[in-house]
C-alpha cells in the first residue's frame, strides 16, 4: 500500500488524484489544500485544510499519516521549500527543492541557466533593480519589448508591449511598480511567433517527454484581454501541433534534457518532478519563454487525461531515479480542455456564487470551488473544467464546448479554444512569419 499525498486542490490536483486512484499499484490518497474539493475528497483516505505553504504542519502530516509520498501541485510550496523539508523526513516528493525550483521561482535564474547549456534559446534581455537604464534598453528593442516580475505571480507578471502596456510610458509605470514593492524584473525582447509547452517526466537523470499543448492565456475570445492563469488547451493525437515540425519537437524535448542536467551541474540537486518548458516557434528557431517546475494546469488535464501507462509507478520511478527503465506511453487522442471562469476574471472576479454542474462526470475537473451547505460555490478564480479527447480534435472540441456550456453560474468560458477557425489562423499566420 502506498500512501500518496497531494498538495493542492485545483483541476489538476483532480487530475493528479484520479491519475493515482487508477494505478494498479495498492494506494490511499491524501490531499492538504486551503479548501475542500469535492472530487479530490471523493478519492481520498483523509483531507487536512490548510495552508499548502506552512511547511511544517504538512511535513507533521505526513509523519502522522506515515506518507510514502508527496505530489505537489501548485509552485508555492515548492518556493518555499518543502520539498527539501519533506525528503529530510525521508518522504520522497514528485517536485524539485527549493534551489532548482528556482527555474520557474526567478526569471533571472532560468535565463541564466539557459545561458550556460542552450544560449540560443534566449532572447535578448537584461535585469533591473531600479528604473535606471529601463527606457534606453526598451528603445534599444525598438519598442518591442516584455516586462516580466522576478518571482512568481500566477501567471499573471508578465505584460508586453503593443498588448498590455500601449506606449512607453505605460511600461515604464509597470516597472515603477515593481520597483516600490521592492521587486527586480526582466525586460526582454518581445519574440513573435507561436507559443506551445512541452512537460517532461524527470527523475535527474532521464526525462521522458509528454505530448505538445498550446495554452491560452489571454482572458477573452481572439487573444485579448488580461493574461490569466490559463483559460483552456488542446492537444493533438499525434502529439505534436499543426504548425510544428518534427525537428522542431526534437529541439523543445533536447532543450528540456539540457535543462534538467544544467540545474543538477550548477546546484548540485537532482531535479525531481515534472520539467515543462514554455517555448515560442519563431523566425529564428525555437525560443525559451519560461520555464515551470510542477505539472501545468490547464495543460495536466489534456495530458494525464491520455497517459496509458501507470501514474503512480511513473511517479514512484522518478522519486527512486529509475526512469529510464519505466515505459511512458500516451493514447494517439486530440484533447480539447475549456475553463469556465467567473465573471470578471481575473482583475475583478465575481465569487460565493453557486455553481450547477454534473460533479461526477468524468471529463470534469473542479477548480477553485468549496461546498458550502451541500452548495458548490466559486471561490473566485478558475472554476472548473472539461476535457474532451478524440481522435477528431473537432470532435474533442465539441464535447468540450458543451461540457462546459451545461454548467450554468456566474460564469463566462472561452468558446475558440480548439476550434478549427483559431487553429486555422494560428497555423496561417505562423506560415507567413516563416515565410
Amino acid at each position: 500500500m502506498k500512501k500518496v499525498l497531494v498538495l493542492g486542490s485545483g483541476a489538476r490536483e483532480v487530475a493528479i488524484a484520479r491519475s493515482v486512484s487508477q494505478s494498479s499499484i495498492k494506494n490511499a490518497i491524501f490531499c492538504i489544500s486551503k479548501d475542500i474539493n469535492p472530487q479530490i475528497n471523493d478519492l481520498c483516505e483523509d483531507y487536512l485544510v490548510c495552508d499548502v505553504n506552512d511547511v511544517a504542519s504538512i511535513v507533521s502530516y505526513a509523519k502522522e499519516k506515515e506518507i510514502d509520498l508527496v505530489i505537489v501541485g501548485p509552485e508555492n510550496p515548492l518556493a518555499s521549500g518543502v520539498v527539501n523539508a519533506l525528503e529530510k523526513t525521508g518522504v520522497g516528493c514528485v517536485g524539485p527543492k527549493k534551489e532548482v525550483a528556482m527555474i520557474e521561482t526567478s526569471k533571472a535564474f532560468a535565463r541564466m541557466i539557459i545561458d550556460l547549456c542552450c544560449p540560443e534559446k534566449n532572447p535578448q534581455r537584461k535585469e533591473f533593480v531600479s528604473i535606471a537604464g529601463v527606457k534606453n534598453f526598451m528603445e534599444t528593442l525598438g519598442g518591442e519589448y516584455v516586462v516580466k516580475f522576478d518571482g512568481l505571480m500566477g501567471g499573471k507578471g508578465v505584460r508586453i508591449s503593443g498588448e498590455h502596456l500601449k506606449n512607453l510610458n505605460e511600461g515604464l509605470d509597470y516597472a515603477n511598480e515593481i520597483i516600490k514593492d521592492g521587486g527586480r524584473f526582466l525586460v526582454e525582447e518581445k519574440l513573435v511567433g507561436e507559443e506551445f509547452s512541452l512537460m517532461s517526466f524527470v527523475d535527474g537523470k532521464t526525462c521522458k517527454h509528454m505530448p505538445i499543448v498550446q495554452d491560452h492565456k489571454r482572458a477573452f475570445e481572439g487573444d485579448v484581454g488580461p493574461n490569466t492563469g490559463g483559460m483552456g488547451t488542446y492537444s493533438y493525437g499525434n502529439h505534436s501541433l499543426p504548425f510544428l515540425k518534427k525537428e522542431d519537437v526534437l529541439e523543445a524535448q533536447k532543450t528540456n534534457e539540457l535543462v534538467a542536467k544544467q540545474l543538477l551541474k550548477h546546484t548540485g540537486s537532482p531535479y525531481v518532478g515534472v520539467l515543462y518548458g514554455g517555448f515560442m516557434l519563431t523566425k529564428d528557431g525555437i525560443k525559451v519563454i519560461e520555464y515551470n517546475a510542477r505539472f501545468g494546469d490547464p495543460e495536466a488535464m489534456n495530458v494525464l487525461s491520455i497517459l496509458k501507462s501507470d501514474f503512480l509507478s511513473v511517479c514512484i520511478s522518478m522519486v527512486e531515479g529509475r526512469l529510464d527503465k519505466e515505459s511512458v506511453l500516451f493514447d494517439k487522442l486530440a484533447t480539447v480542455c475549456k475553463y469556465v471562469v467567473p465573471v470578471g476574471y481575473p482583475n475583478n472576479p465575481a465569487k460565493g456564487f453557486e455553481v450547477f454542474c454534473d460533479q461526477d462526470d468524468p471529463s470534469l475537473f473542479l477548480a477553485s470551488v468549496m461546498l458550502k451547505d451541500k452548495k458548490l460555490i466559486a471561490c473566485g478564480s478558475r472554476t472548473a473544467a472539461v476535457v474532451g479527447k478524440n481522435k477528431d480534435i473537432w470532435k474533442a472540441e465539441a464535447f468540450a464546448e458543451k461540457g462546459v456550456s451545461n454548467i450554468s453560474g456566474k460564469l463566462f468560458h472561452r468558446k475558440d479554444i480548439g476550434t478549427e477557425d483559431l487553429i486555422g489562423f494560428r497555423v496561417k499566420r505562423m506560415k507567413g512569419l516563416l515565410g
